[in-house]
This record gives structure tokens, sequence and C-alpha cells, in this order.
């Protein structure tokens, strides 16, 4: 396993920091992202043009504004993908200039916090329609308000991710670009992490557990309710909780982690832990870039049009088949029959 001392940043003394497998970020992230770029463009392009070509009154259910946003913030954030695919095939050196280098580290938390805040207002949305529907029918059903909560989730997030920007992500050398800062703005940097978490994810997420309960709740106490909602709605829950718990969470987690990992080591301590650590954080990273591919489910959970459009799918596929199945029986039938006339003609022979 090649191994190399993390890399002092501009301010640093000359210690030698803990050694890591710097090259499994180099295979491991580009493979991801390589999945990641196709299923993204595909999966958030047929959405949007689901959303904009369709009936009037699909581009203006408030779902799939909220929806369409979050594939407008999937797209952009794909379309930085090939530059680090690029960075890590060549060894971690970038060629794109430091601009073009903090645009594409900001865009991967844009687009992580306009998820979760438009997967939190989808979530409310749903909340609403399901355990206050008389109340939410006349407040929450225009596109005014959903044209207005997208732009206030957009202004929100900018505001949040805006002082990454001022961060520096490359070294002297001009030929890194590292995610997160170097170790000269550490002490600056967790705790503005910290606070990001604490208001980007924490309370988001706190936010979502408690209307998906209520939600459940409703859900199996109502059998009245149309079956095709209560599927879209079971999905839904699925889904987002999915998303959070393996996408968002331990990125989170090991972000932080890795900040203090990386802090422990600049007062001279060095562990097995903290190379497993760095490792866990890189997987993390990929992780959270998935969400791009999976948030295109979001179109059929939260769309009648697309729920309908699978079950006649499914439904032609099985009459297709069981068509097949029935002319595959009758073909053995009657190839059944004519061995026993060719049979019987036969012994009649001999006789």
């Amino acid at each position: 396993m090649a191994t190399e001392s993390l890399t002092p940043w501009p301010g640093n003394d000359s210690r030698t920091l803990c050694p890591v497998d710097v090259t499994f970020a180099q295979r491991f992230l580009p493979a991801v992202y390589l999945v990641v770029i196709p299923l993204g463009l595909a999966g958030n392009g047929l959405g949007l043009w689901h959303v904009c070509t369709g009936p009037q009154q699909r581009a203006r259910h408030p779902l799939g504004l909220l929806v369409g946003n979050l594939g407008l913030a999937d797209l952009l954030y794909v379309s930085t993908l090939p530059f680090l695919v690029s960075y890590y095939l060549r060894g971690r050196v970038w060629l794109f200039g430091p601009g073009w280098c903090r645009i594409t580290r900001g865009l991967f938390h844009l687009n992580l916090y306009a998820s979760i805040g438009f997967l939190t207002c989808i979530s409310i949305h749903r909340y609403l329609g399901i355990v206050h529907p008389l109340k939410a029918r006349g407040r929450c059903q225009g596109a005014t308000s959903s044209a207005w909560l997208s732009t206030t989730v957009w202004v929100w997030v900018i505001a949040q991710v805006a002082p990454d920007f001022i961060f520096s992500k490359m070294d002297d050398m001009g030929t890194r670009c590292h995610d997160t800062t170097g170790n000269e703005n550490l002490g600056v940097y967790l705790p503005y992490t910290v606070a990001i978490t604490v208001t980007g994810f924490v309370i988001p997420f706190l936010i979502i557990i408690g209307c998906y309960c209520h939600v459940v709740v409703v859900l199996c106490r109502n059998d009245t309710m149309d079956l095709s909602l209560r599927r879209r709605s079971i999905g839904l829950v699925i889904l987002v909780m999915v998303l959070f718990s393996i996408c968002f969470l331990p990125y989170h987690v090991f972000r932080i982690l890795s900040l203090l990992s990386r802090g422990w080591q600049l007062q001279g301590s060095c562990t097995q832990a903290s190379k497993h650590i760095y490792v866990s954080y890189q997987v993390t990273r990929g992780l959270a870039s998935f969400n791009s591919a999976l948030n295109p489910l979001l179109y059929v959970m939260t769309s009648k049009d697309c729920m309908s459009c699978m079950r006649t799918i499914r439904q032609r596929a099985s009459q297709s088949l069981g068509s097949t199945f029935r002319s595959k029986t009758s073909c053995q039938a009657d190839e059944k029959k004519m061995s026993i006339i060719l049979r019987e003609v036969e012994a009649s022979d001999d006789l």
C-alpha cells in the first residue's frame, strides 16, 4: 500500500504529519464520479425535461418546482465532476487554475446543502398534504408559494456556502486543489464546518424525522387514503431516509473527524485511527456525490404521471411475458400430442 505524508500547507513547520494512503482517493473517487456523471446527467436531465415540457399544471405544481430546483443543483454539480476525474487520474495535479478550483469545490457544498434544503421542503410539503390536508390546500398548493420557498432556499444555501469560497483551496505550488483548506486556517475552518453542519444538516434532518414519523403514523391508521398516494408517500419516506443515512450523515460525521484529526496531527499525535479516518472520509465523499444520481428518483416518487407510466410498463411487460409463456405452453402441448399420435401410428404399423 502506497503511503505519503499529508502535504504541508503554507505557514506550517517542517514536521512530518501522519502518513496516509493518498492513492486510495486517486483510485476510489474517479471510479465513483465516472458512475455519477452519466446517471446524474441522464436522470436529472430527463427529470427537468419531464417537468418543463409537460402539461402546464405539472410545471406549476409546487412539488414539481421544488424537485426541478433540486435537479438544477444536481446538474450544476455533475458538470464539475469531469474536472475532478482529471485531477485525481493525474495524481492530484490541478490544471484549471485557482478560481475554477474554488468554484468546483464550492459547487459540491452548494449542491449538498441545496439538496438537503429542497428535500426538507419536499418532506414538509408531503407532511402537510397528508397530515393537515385541509390547512395545506389553500396555503401550500400554489406555484407562487413554492417559487418564494425555492428562492428562500437558494438564498439561505448561498449564504451558508459563501464563506467557504474565502478559504484557500490550493497549495503554494498551485498544483493541488483541496476540498477543505490549509492547516493555517484550520482554527477558523473547523468552527465554520461545525456551524454549517448544525444549520445545514442536523436541524433539517431532525425536521424530516419528525415529519416522517407523523406521516408513517397517519398512513398506518388511515385505510381510506388513495392507494397511489400511499405508495408514493411510503416510497418518498424510504428514499429520503436512505439519502440522509447513506449520502449525508456519514459525510458530515467524518468531515468533522478529519478536521479534528488534522488538528491532532499538528500537535504531534499520529495514531492508526487517524489513518482510518482519512480513508473513511474519502469513502463518504464519494457517497455524498451519489445523491446527485439518486435524487432523480424523486421525480418518480412525487409524480402521478411517472408512477402510472411505470405501472403501465410493468403491466405490459407482465402481459407480454404471460402471452409468451402461454404460447410456449401451447406449443409444448401440441408437441406432446403430435408425439403421442406418431407413437400410435408406429404401433399400428408394427401390428
